[in-house]
């Protein structure tokens, strides 16, 4: 790659597209391990109330989060359309239970504002900024932040 495709790209990243409820939410692709339909959970006693389960993913254990729950939106209602994007975080791997993927957008990184402390009900502090497209507002979802709890 020449310098200027190298400069494009570090002003660009891939968001992985999905729906918490009504909102519209990203992750940086990079983020993430895989995307899969909603397997079957075991429950696990005393556990936040976000947390749906545990699977087994090819011999790995994956906690499964609500993430509408955790986000301070209501409970992810389980339907065929479900899907979970696990992600890896601190040697470990979590799978955030969504409503629906959409799309992959790429967002030029000097578009994404700030995120206000309250998107749309949602917990400001869980996301690194917003995109705004043509027809819709993506809050992009800070991983770190959401896992620490």
């Amino acid at each position: 790659m020449n310098e200027t495709a190298n400069a494009i790209k570090a002003r660009s990243m891939e968001l992985a597209t999905f729906y918490v409820g009504k909102a519209l939410c990203g992750i940086d692709i990079l983020n993430i391990q895989e995307i899969n339909k909603h397997f079957e959970v075991t429950t696990v006693p005393q556990a936040a109330d976000y947390v749906v389960g545990v699977l087994n993913l090819r011999g790995r254990i994956v906690t499964i989060l609500d993430l509408g729950k955790k986000l301070g939106l209501s409970q992810i209602e389980e339907d065929k359309n479900n899907r979970n994007i696990i992600v890896r975080s601190q040697d470990e791997h979590i799978g955030l239970m969504v409503d629906s993927i959409s799309d992959v957008v790429t967002a030029d990184t000097d578009r994404i504002e700030s995120s206000p402390s309250n998107i749309n009900g949602l917990k400001g502090k869980y996301f690194q900024g917003v995109l705004k497209t043509e027809t819709s507002l993506i809050g992009i979802l800070d991983i770190e932040e959401v896992l620490k709890e």
